[in-house]
């Protein structure tokens, strides 16, 4: 069963959604293991160099920030559902825009990060 952990994020979880907040793109990188693979919008980016061109476009150019709303971990996968917010264009996206972010950690780095925009949050 599901475990809330909304109130005590795994450490690797928090650096990152803290170091994407206080838009730090080398502390956010860091959070992540050399051959992690992020999913944004159904587009795969994977290893270092990628995520770090996604980000700096993406997430930290257009001072993207997440506020957690729930999270739970299934078996050591966390799923963090947060609202969203920045500079990007929000042409069309409901406010507030919340969404899901899928974490797989080894240790204390993120292997993998998928992002999605789920019809409701459940």
């Amino acid at each position: 069963m599901p475990s809330d952990i909304t109130n005590d994020l795994p450490p690797a979880v928090a650096r990152h959604l803290a170091a994407c907040n206080d838009h730090d793109i080398d502390a956010w990188m860091a959070t992540f293991d050399p051959d992690a693979l992020v999913n944004d919008v159904q587009r795969e980016f994977a290893g270092a160099e990628a995520i770090r061109a996604f980000a700096a476009k993406e997430i930290f150019g257009d001072r993207v920030t997440f506020t957690p709303l729930r999270a739970v971990d299934r078996h050591g996968d966390i799923t963090v559902h947060a609202r969203t917010d920045g500079t990007y264009d929000k042409t069309g996206l409901p406010d507030p825009l919340i969404l899901s972010l899928y974490f797989s950690l080894r240790g204390e780095r993120i292997t993998h990060l998928i992002i999605i925009h789920n019809r409701a949050m459940t």
